[in-house]
């Protein structure tokens, strides 16, 4: 049977996790089609790529998270892409859900399902984060809506509640420049803004199927530190809201960072 999906794992640098990452992207319960892209080759990338018999793909265009991420997305030439990102694991059936849905619903954009945290080795279903997330993602819930331009941005609009390495996209219903832009921390929260005016469904399956790792080795971990979200926080808010809301909700939303902690 052909294989409609493709699993880019997504290598910066020399992550501890990234051979775990790897393992459970070969070990779904439907076969897919897996590479690395990267844009720091390296040994460790080489050995590990070697190991499993992977194909790696080095970006050597204009350089940044949006860009890398892009460049990612391109790299496979499937109906489906997953940005499978180094320090995340994907349940064995995350890919046969995600197939199943595009089956379901061709005319989607993306399709993602619920995630959980990985905080020291432990796998987090609950906590204020995921509970706030699981709430304001209910506009998708109804998938015969999920197309409806109200619905995907109210699932944005007071905070980015997709877990961007949860998502697949639909290679033809999406452009080539998803994520391209300057931003640091929110180039998926901005994509999501994007890609939420195109006629299509955000397919939304209600049950985790990924975990997202917490470490203080985290992009998001490391940008909280400086000071960057926020910024970027309020220039998406002021994309939904008056620039006098904005600025009130960036503040409310900031709170939210404290979860990003590892604890």
């Amino acid at each position: 049977m052909e294989k409609i999906h493709t699993f880019v794992v997504l290598a910066y640098k020399e992550s501890l996790f990234l051979e775990d990452c790897i393992k459970s992207v070969l070990n779904q319960s439907v076969k897919t089609n897996v590479k690395i892209a990267t844009s720091t080759p390296n040994d460790f990338i080489d050995e590990l790529a070697e190991k499993y018999n992977l194909e790696v793909v080095v970006n050597e265009g204009k350089k940044g998270i949006g860009y890398d991420f892009d460049f990612a997305a391109n790299a496979a030439d499937t109906k489906l892409v997953t940005i499978a990102h180094q320090d995340d694991i994907y349940d064995k059936d995350y890919a046969k859900s995600v197939i199943e849905a595009y089956n379901n619903q061709k005319n989607s954009i993306i399709i993602f399902p619920d995630y959980y945290e990985i905080r020291k080795d432990k796998n987090v279903y609950k906590n204020l984060n995921l509970n706030i997330k699981n709430i304001l993602l209910r506009p998708l819930r109804n998938h015969n809506k999920a197309n409806k331009l109200s619905r995907k941005r109210a699932v944005l609009k007071y905070g980015n509640a997709i877990s961007c390495p949860s998502v697949t996209f639909v290679k033809e219903n999406v452009p080539k420049e998803i994520f391209a832009c300057d931003l640091k921390c929110n180039i998926d929260w901005y994509a999501w803004e994007k890609l939420s005016k195109l006629d299509g469904y955000f397919y939304y399956i209600h049950k985790p199927l990924m975990g997202h790792r917490i470490s203080e080795e985290s992009t998001t971990t490391k940008m909280l530190k400086d000071n960057i979200r926020t910024k970027e926080d309020n220039f998406i808010f002021c994309k939904f809201w008056p620039k006098w809301f904005a600025k009130i909700i960036t503040k409310v939303y900031s709170l939210s960072e404290k979860s990003n902690k590892v604890k």
